[in-house]
């Protein structure tokens, strides 16, 4: 792997460990906050888990490639969902670092995946 590829997995890894962790920290509001994105709350409880075990991959470069394709394929997911919820008017809190991020959905929040997903995608480049 070479060092740029290296360094975006390990950036990208220490930003879905941060938000699988914080939205355990916040437990119960994690919870009511991604229902309230339209989440089944059993996929609710099991997003910051596999958050962590991406995140964790991704920083010890452990069964590359399949770390980065699977942070490429949840934030496509994350980013689809809230495209749907901007389409449709709606603007809930994000939660997508648990407490840390309560402010309501909006353009921002799809550039900031977009650049995360460009991470992904360097990490893949190795």
């Amino acid at each position: 792997m070479n060092a740029v590829a290296l360094i975006a997995s390990i950036v990208l890894g220490a930003v879905f460990v941060v938000a699988g962790g914080s939205k355990l920290a916040a437990a119960d509001a994690w919870r009511t906050q991604a229902v309230g994105l339209g989440v089944a709350p059993a996929l609710a409880a099991m997003v910051p888990w596999a958050e962590l075990a991406v995140g964790a991959l991704l920083m010890v470069q452990l069964g590359e490639p399949w770390p980065a394709v699977a942070a490429l394929v949840l934030l496509v997911a994350f980013s689809a969902l809230l495209v749907v919820r901007l389409t449709q008017g709606r603007r809930p809190p994000c939660a997508c670092f648990g407490a840390l991020s309560a402010k309501p959905i909006g353009p921002a929040h799809l550039v900031r995946n977009a650049l995360f997903a460009a991470l992904a995608v360097v990490a893949l480049a190795a």
